[in-house]
């Protein structure tokens, strides 16, 4: 009982050593015999504890390994992964990215009081006095999240796209998220999802689009106009929705996010083309209608360098049958090109287009008469933007224009709109890789056929975040 008592306190001493002072220690076989010296422990003690622990020893030796702690969250094996740029994370053969947008700008639109000689039909000149908002400009916000793998030698990707707004809207007022603004407390803003769509292709054969996403006919006019970033002309400043119409009806038509099937090759020495049937678009003003038939729309792009200049050139197209149920059936057309040239810290951008029964501002917007009869478009912008370190300063004018139908129409519509344009100055700073501050100036002009004339001055202040 005595060495069994003597053993335990020996033990006891030992760990008491190991855990207490392990920098003085040295091996265990070290304290071991240092305790023996002592008189602590006995020969037959000392030899106990002494095989007991190289017992110990060779055991640990044989047994596996602990997998080094990494960064990584999988433990080390690589399943899940930061994806090289952006934000996102590989997990497995599976990519996920985030990427999304934030802005808001002061606007302050100054319009005219409401007259008999400022009416006009489609305008976009602000009529009704002075106003201002905090508020999106042309852009909402938007969130993007896409899952994209290869799977049998292609590449896959499911797509979707949020774009929520800054601004409280009236749904009951009709256009779903982006209705007519509704400045009051205890409302919400609207969240207008427009992006889901699936992809797939592979190298040499181009990739399919199937889903809902920006259409192919005006869609570069848009991508490339400087007020994309910032307001352009206002339009119902005094109750803001989601966005405001930067140059659309300005310009160009808006090119709208629409369910669609498109393809698009790969590029042949610069050039990529694209074509898609696309969801049949009844009039926004004109009768009721029961179309048959998709509708068609296809872009052609070439992008190429020379020395230190850059350029991109665009044409595309659209055509749809629209089937009238009380008057004659039409087909709508339209067609676009355009060009952006880039030479050292300058940037210029033009474009051009027409069509008929297509309309004004947004597709099939006063496309046709109240009896069905097609009223032919045209319009252009001129663009140019100049860098310098972290500022730019930009320019542009651009104007859509809008004709009768025939005589009939002109009698019946008198205040119809002839003419939309616009002059925009913009300056841009940029503030780091994620946040651009920008001011801009727009003065906006409507014009009637029988005269009527509306004109209106807003200027902008805000800031635009990219991720």
């Amino acid at each position: 009982m005595k060495g069994t008592l003597r053993l335990m306190c020996a033990a006891s001493a030992f760990a008491l050593c190991v855990t207490a002072a392990p920098a003085m220690a040295g091996t265990t076989a070290d304290l071991l015999k240092r305790l023996h010296e002592k008189g602590i422990l006995t020969d037959e003690e000392y030899q106990e504890l002494l095989s007991g622990q190289a017992s110990e020893t060779a055991q640990a030796a044989a047994a596996p390994s602990a997998p080094p702690v990494t960064p990584d969250a999988s433990g080390g094996a690589g399943f899940v992964r930061m994806t090289d740029s952006g934000i996102g994370l590989q997990m497995g053969d599976v990519t996920l990215k985030f990427s999304g947008s934030v802005n808001g700008f002061y606007v302050h639109d100054n319009g005219e009081a409401p007259s008999a000689t400022n009416t006009v039909v489609g305008g976009v000149a602000t009529v009704g006095g002075d106003t201002s908002a905090i508020r999106n400009g042309l852009l909402p916000g938007f969130l993007k999240v896409e899952a994209m793998t290869t799977q049998g030698g292609w590449d896959v990707g499911a797509h979707f796209g949020m774009y929520p707004g800054i601004n409280s809207v009236n749904y009951a007022a009709g256009g779903g998220a982006n209705s007519p603004g509704n400045p009051r407390a205890l409302q919400t803003s609207g969240i207008d999802f427009r992006q889901t769509y699936l992809t797939f292709g592979r190298k040499g054969f181009g990739e399919v689009k199937i889903g809902r996403d920006i259409g192919l006919f005006a869609s570069e006019a848009i991508l490339n106009d400087i007020t994309l970033l910032s307001s352009g002309t206002p339009a119902g400043n005094v109750a803001p929705s989601n966005t405001t119409l930067g140059r659309i009806g300005t310009g160009y038509i808006y090119t709208d996010f629409q369910p669609q099937i498109t393809y698009t090759t790969p590029s042949f020495g610069g050039i990529t083309a694209s074509i898609g049937i696309f969801e049949p678009l009844s009039s926004l003003t004109g009768p009721a209608e029961t179309n048959k038939q998709p509708g068609f729309q296809g872009k052609l792009v070439y992008d190429g360098k020379m020395g230190a200049v850059s350029t991109r050139l665009w044409a595309s197209g659209i055509t749809q049958k629209h089937n009238v149920d009380a008057g004659p059936d039409y087909t709508g057309w339209g067609w676009d090109v355009g060009a952006k040239v880039g030479f050292g810290p300058v940037t210029v951008v033009g474009t051009y287009y027409d069509a008929s029964g297509l309309g004004t501002t947004a597709l099939n917007l006063f496309d046709i008469d109240g009896l069905g009869n097609k009223r032919d478009s045209h319009g252009f912008y001129l663009q140019g933007l100049a860098t310098f370190g972290k500022f730019s300063f930009g320019g542009s004018y651009g104007e859509s224009h809008l004709d009768y139908a025939n005589a009939a129409d002109a009698i019946a519509n008198p205040a119809l709109v002839d003419k939309n344009s616009s002059w925009v100055g913009q300056v841009r700073y940029g503030l780091n890789s994620w946040v651009t501050l920008l001011g801009e100036y727009v003065s906006t002009k409507s014009q009637a056929h029988n005269g009527n004339e509306a004109s209106s001055d807003a200027i902008a202040a805000g800031a635009i975040l990219f991720f």
